[in-house]
Protein backbone atom coordinates (compact mmCIF):
# COMPACT_ATOMS: atom_id res chain seq x y z
CA UNK A 1 0.00 0.00 0.00
CA UNK A 2 1.25 3.65 -0.92
CA UNK A 3 1.07 6.57 1.08
CA UNK A 4 -0.11 10.03 0.03
CA UNK A 5 0.96 12.67 2.12
CA UNK A 6 -0.88 15.97 2.23
CA UNK A 7 1.47 18.80 3.39
CA UNK A 8 -0.51 22.55 4.22
CA UNK A 9 1.96 25.63 2.83
CA UNK A 10 4.16 26.94 4.73
CA UNK A 11 3.35 30.20 6.55
CA UNK A 12 2.07 32.78 4.60
CA UNK A 13 1.80 36.66 4.51
CA UNK A 14 -1.50 36.97 6.86
CA UNK A 15 -2.67 40.18 7.26
CA UNK A 16 -0.56 42.22 4.70
CA UNK A 17 -1.93 43.23 1.55
CA UNK A 18 -0.35 39.46 -0.23
CA UNK A 19 -1.17 36.99 1.60
CA UNK A 20 -0.40 34.50 -1.21
CA UNK A 21 3.80 34.54 -0.46
CA UNK A 22 5.61 32.42 2.20
CA UNK A 23 7.39 34.43 4.94
CA UNK A 24 10.99 33.83 5.48
CA UNK A 25 9.80 31.50 8.09
CA UNK A 26 7.40 29.41 5.88
CA UNK A 27 10.19 29.17 3.63
CA UNK A 28 12.71 27.91 6.56
CA UNK A 29 9.28 25.35 7.33
CA UNK A 30 9.53 23.90 3.99
CA UNK A 31 13.06 23.20 3.22
CA UNK A 32 13.15 21.74 7.05
CA UNK A 33 10.12 18.97 6.26
CA UNK A 34 12.17 18.27 3.12
CA UNK A 35 15.36 17.90 5.24
CA UNK A 36 13.33 15.68 7.62
CA UNK A 37 12.01 13.63 4.88
CA UNK A 38 15.96 13.30 3.00
CA UNK A 39 17.33 12.57 6.40
CA UNK A 40 15.15 9.37 6.58
CA UNK A 41 15.36 8.57 2.97
CA UNK A 42 11.53 8.92 2.02
CA UNK A 43 11.42 8.99 -2.06
CA UNK A 44 8.22 10.54 -3.82
CA UNK A 45 6.83 8.62 -7.03
CA UNK A 46 4.62 11.57 -7.72
CA UNK A 47 3.86 14.99 -7.07
CA UNK A 48 0.34 17.27 -6.98
CA UNK A 49 -0.16 20.71 -6.37
CA UNK A 50 -2.31 23.38 -6.19
CA UNK A 51 -1.06 26.56 -8.51
CA UNK A 52 -1.21 29.32 -5.97
CA UNK A 53 2.40 31.14 -5.06
CA UNK A 54 2.22 30.05 -1.94
CA UNK A 55 1.90 26.14 -2.94
CA UNK A 56 4.53 26.75 -5.53
CA UNK A 57 7.02 28.59 -2.86
CA UNK A 58 6.08 25.70 -0.60
CA UNK A 59 7.08 23.02 -3.07
CA UNK A 60 10.08 24.78 -4.00
CA UNK A 61 10.93 24.82 -0.41
CA UNK A 62 11.00 20.92 0.48
CA UNK A 63 12.45 20.22 -2.90
CA UNK A 64 15.63 22.20 -1.92
CA UNK A 65 15.34 20.26 0.94
CA UNK A 66 15.29 16.77 -0.63
CA UNK A 67 16.53 17.05 -4.01
CA UNK A 68 15.03 14.60 -6.51
CA UNK A 69 11.53 15.24 -5.91
CA UNK A 70 9.60 14.83 -9.07
CA UNK A 71 8.17 17.37 -11.24
CA UNK A 72 4.47 18.37 -10.60
CA UNK A 73 0.97 17.71 -11.61
CA UNK A 74 -0.70 21.01 -11.16
CA UNK A 75 -4.41 21.34 -10.29
CA UNK A 76 -6.17 24.14 -9.50
CA UNK A 77 -8.75 21.75 -7.97
CA UNK A 78 -6.12 21.82 -4.87
CA UNK A 79 -6.82 25.48 -4.78
CA UNK A 80 -7.73 27.37 -1.74
CA UNK A 81 -11.46 29.29 -1.60
CA UNK A 82 -11.15 32.77 -1.33
CA UNK A 83 -10.93 33.58 3.01
CA UNK A 84 -11.75 37.89 1.79
CA UNK A 85 -14.66 37.14 -0.74
CA UNK A 86 -16.32 34.71 2.02
CA UNK A 87 -16.16 37.58 4.97
CA UNK A 88 -17.46 39.89 2.23
CA UNK A 89 -19.96 37.67 1.48
CA UNK A 90 -21.15 37.90 5.17
CA UNK A 91 -20.06 41.13 6.31
CA UNK A 92 -19.87 43.93 3.24
CA UNK A 93 -18.61 46.52 5.12
CA UNK A 94 -14.91 46.77 5.27
CA UNK A 95 -13.01 45.47 8.30
CA UNK A 96 -9.69 46.77 10.08
CA UNK A 97 -6.90 44.94 9.03
CA UNK A 98 -6.53 42.13 11.40
CA UNK A 99 -3.16 42.89 13.38
CA UNK A 100 -3.83 42.59 17.07
CA UNK A 101 -5.77 39.38 18.90
CA UNK A 102 -8.52 39.97 19.23
CA UNK A 103 -9.18 41.30 15.19
CA UNK A 104 -7.58 38.05 14.22
CA UNK A 105 -10.13 36.36 16.49
CA UNK A 106 -13.02 38.24 14.48
CA UNK A 107 -11.33 37.69 11.60
CA UNK A 108 -11.38 33.49 11.82
CA UNK A 109 -15.14 33.69 13.48
CA UNK A 110 -15.89 35.92 10.53
CA UNK A 111 -14.49 32.94 8.62
CA UNK A 112 -16.36 29.90 10.25
CA UNK A 113 -19.77 31.60 9.92
CA UNK A 114 -18.95 32.21 6.17
CA UNK A 115 -17.42 28.84 5.34
CA UNK A 116 -20.84 27.29 7.03
CA UNK A 117 -23.05 29.33 4.92
CA UNK A 118 -21.10 28.58 1.88
CA UNK A 119 -21.18 25.04 2.11
CA UNK A 120 -24.52 25.24 2.88
CA UNK A 121 -25.44 27.33 -0.16
CA UNK A 122 -26.93 30.22 1.29
CA UNK A 123 -24.33 32.35 0.09
CA UNK A 124 -22.40 32.65 -3.07
CA UNK A 125 -19.00 34.49 -2.86
CA UNK A 126 -18.17 37.06 -5.57
CA UNK A 127 -15.60 35.19 -8.06
CA UNK A 128 -15.63 31.66 -5.79
CA UNK A 129 -16.96 28.43 -7.04
CA UNK A 130 -20.07 27.16 -5.15
CA UNK A 131 -19.34 24.57 -2.67
CA UNK A 132 -20.07 21.36 -4.21
CA UNK A 133 -17.72 22.75 -7.09
CA UNK A 134 -15.17 23.05 -4.66
CA UNK A 135 -15.13 19.69 -2.83
CA UNK A 136 -15.60 18.49 -6.40
CA UNK A 137 -11.80 19.33 -7.28
CA UNK A 138 -10.70 17.83 -4.31
CA UNK A 139 -12.13 14.64 -5.14
CA UNK A 140 -10.69 14.79 -8.52
CA UNK A 141 -7.31 14.92 -6.97
CA UNK A 142 -7.81 11.97 -4.59
CA UNK A 143 -9.38 9.83 -7.32
CA UNK A 144 -6.40 10.72 -9.47
CA UNK A 145 -4.26 9.69 -7.16
CA UNK A 146 -6.06 6.19 -5.74
CA UNK A 147 -6.91 5.26 -9.48
CA UNK A 148 -2.73 6.08 -10.98
CA UNK A 149 -0.82 5.68 -7.34
CA UNK A 150 -1.87 2.43 -5.57
CA UNK A 151 1.48 1.53 -4.04
CA UNK A 152 2.95 4.76 -4.19
CA UNK A 153 4.50 7.18 -2.11
CA UNK A 154 2.85 10.60 -3.28
CA UNK A 155 3.13 14.35 -1.97
CA UNK A 156 0.32 16.71 -2.33
CA UNK A 157 0.91 20.33 -1.32
CA UNK A 158 -2.23 22.67 -1.05
CA UNK A 159 -3.94 24.76 1.55
CA UNK A 160 -6.15 24.10 4.62
CA UNK A 161 -9.25 24.04 3.29
CA UNK A 162 -8.61 21.50 0.35
CA UNK A 163 -6.97 18.81 3.00
CA UNK A 164 -9.83 19.49 5.28
CA UNK A 165 -12.22 18.53 2.73
CA UNK A 166 -10.19 15.73 1.77
CA UNK A 167 -10.23 14.81 5.04
CA UNK A 168 -13.96 15.23 5.49
CA UNK A 169 -14.44 13.41 1.97
CA UNK A 170 -12.70 10.36 3.49
CA UNK A 171 -14.12 10.28 6.86
CA UNK A 172 -17.90 11.79 5.81
CA UNK A 173 -17.88 14.09 8.18
CA UNK A 174 -20.49 16.85 8.50
CA UNK A 175 -19.75 20.57 7.80
CA UNK A 176 -19.38 21.42 10.94
CA UNK A 177 -16.48 18.97 11.76
CA UNK A 178 -14.98 19.78 8.01
CA UNK A 179 -14.25 23.39 9.42
CA UNK A 180 -12.92 22.47 12.92
CA UNK A 181 -10.73 20.31 10.90
CA UNK A 182 -9.57 23.25 8.63
CA UNK A 183 -8.89 25.75 11.28
CA UNK A 184 -6.58 23.68 13.03
CA UNK A 185 -4.33 22.51 10.31
CA UNK A 186 -0.93 24.32 10.73
CA UNK A 187 1.81 25.28 8.26
CA UNK A 188 3.76 22.54 6.79
CA UNK A 189 2.17 20.14 8.52
CA UNK A 190 1.82 16.40 7.51
CA UNK A 191 -1.07 14.93 6.69
CA UNK A 192 -1.09 11.32 5.68
CA UNK A 193 -3.64 9.05 3.48
CA UNK A 194 -3.02 5.03 2.77
CA UNK A 195 -3.76 4.13 -0.66
CA UNK A 196 -5.59 1.60 -2.42
CA UNK A 197 -7.40 1.28 -5.50
CA UNK A 198 -11.04 1.15 -3.40
CA UNK A 199 -10.24 3.82 -0.81
CA UNK A 200 -7.76 6.35 0.71
CA UNK A 201 -7.52 5.92 4.74
CA UNK A 202 -6.53 8.39 7.31
CA UNK A 203 -3.64 7.31 9.08
CA UNK A 204 -1.98 10.75 10.58
CA UNK A 205 -4.14 14.56 10.59
CA UNK A 206 -1.58 17.66 11.14
CA UNK A 207 1.62 16.45 12.31
CA UNK A 208 4.56 18.01 12.53
CA UNK A 209 7.35 15.78 12.65
CA UNK A 210 10.12 18.04 10.99
CA UNK A 211 9.42 20.75 14.06
CA UNK A 212 9.66 18.21 16.85
CA UNK A 213 12.06 19.69 19.53
CA UNK A 214 13.17 22.56 21.07
CA UNK A 215 15.43 24.11 18.61
CA UNK A 216 12.16 24.69 16.05
CA UNK A 217 9.60 25.31 19.45
CA UNK A 218 9.12 28.74 17.77
CA UNK A 219 8.44 27.55 14.22
CA UNK A 220 4.92 26.37 15.10
CA UNK A 221 2.48 28.48 12.98
CA UNK A 222 -1.05 28.60 11.81
CA UNK A 223 -1.35 31.15 8.99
Amino acid sequence: MGTLYLVRHGQASFGADDYDRLSPLGQAQAERLGSYWRERGLRFDAVLCGTLQRHAQTLQGIRQGLPGTPEPLLMPGLNEYDSQALIQAMHPAPLPRPDTPELRRQHFRLLCDALAQWMAGTISPAGMPGWNDFADGVHAALAHVRGRHTGRNVLLVSSGGPIATAVGQVLSTPPEVTIALNMRIRNSAVTEFGISPKRLMLQTFNTLPHLDGPAHAGWVTHA
